[in-house]
């Protein structure tokens, strides 16, 4: 892994260097972030450091779920657990916060293996104290269970995520013999003021994107559904920037082309992806 990191920076290196603007790599480049508005920040300050005019039209929001009854009962409970699965950022957020709610001091996770999804998520729960035992080699839920479904037989394991989402990882883990429990921490809707934004956004041929970003299969989804059915013309030399595999796919089920996709499954990586083929593809130079 260090090793192609290392040639993709020198690769950014040569490609910095022919650049006429070798600070600015993105200047002119439209980039649409559509993160939730709270999270949008890091990733826009960053493409705009690199020349980026970004615009923030958020396809997801973030809401407390209907009821915290199971997620509260599960927490009292703590102490019955052998592993935590985190899957995000968010849920480590919202997690802690009925944490401090109910009084229970992180002594109380002390005992837990813990298992990140990827370095944003580990980083949050560092942030709180605690250590993190395993971050998978490629931050999706294919590769947390291929590094716990070893380690996990016979053991009681408690997954925080989000209300909607994939079930590959509670399956694969019972398959392996582990007893799983999932909480809900958080639920995404389609934020509905972002709808005649978006929309509007698209069709001004001065103000339209030349990338947009998808940074989940949420926001693929949410994206789609706020756009409705556009005309092609609306969407005509947009490059799709994906952060990885599993929202490429998503994409290309809704019918949305895939240009740009992440090897590095970070916001970083999905940076460095928008930069390569920035200069790798001609008719990315903007022209309006």
């Amino acid at each position: 892994m260090k090793k192609l990191e290392s040639l993709r920076l020198s690769l950014l290196q040569s490609i910095y260097m022919s650049s006429p603007n070798e600070n600015r790599p993105l200047a002119g480049t439209r980039i649409l972030v559509g993160r939730a508005r709270h999270q949008a920040g890091s990733l826009s300050s960053s493409l705009r450091s690199l020349g980026a005019r970004v615009i923030e039209i958020p396809f997801i929001e973030i809401r407390k779920p209907q009821s915290f009854a199971p997620m509260d009962s599960t927490l009292k409970n703590l102490k019955t657990y052998d592993w935590l699965i985190l899957t995000s950022a968010n849920g480590v957020e919202a997690m802690w916060k009925r944490l401090r709610k109910l009084r229970i001091t992180r002594r109380n996770l002390r005992h837990l293996q813990i298992a990140a999804i990827g370095p944003a998520t580990k980083r949050a729960i560092i942030k709180h104290g605690l250590k993190v035992k395993m971050v998978p080699e490629e931050y999706v839920a294919e590769s947390v269970v291929k590094g716990l479904k070893d380690k996990v037989s016979g053991k009681r394991v408690l997954l925080v995520r989000a209300k909607v989402a994939r079930d590959v990882i509670p399956d694969s883990l019972r398959q392996a013999g582990a007893q799983v429990d999932v909480v809900e921490a958080y639920e995404t809707v389609v934020p509905e003021k972002s709808r005649a934004l978006l929309r509007a956004l698209m069709k001004d041929k001065t103000r339209r994107p030349h990338v947009v970003t998808f940074t989940s299969s949420s926001t693929a989804k949410n994206f789609a559904e706020l756009l409705g059915s556009p005309n092609a013309t609306a969407l005509k030399d947009i490059q799709f920037a994906s952060i990885g595999p599993v929202t490429s796919a998503t994409l290309r089920e809704l019918g949305l082309p895939v240009s740009i996709e992440a090897r590095e499954f970070t916001m970083g990586g999905l940076i460095r992806a928008i930069i390569l083929a920035r200069y790798a593809e001609p008719d990315l130079s903007p022209t309006t």
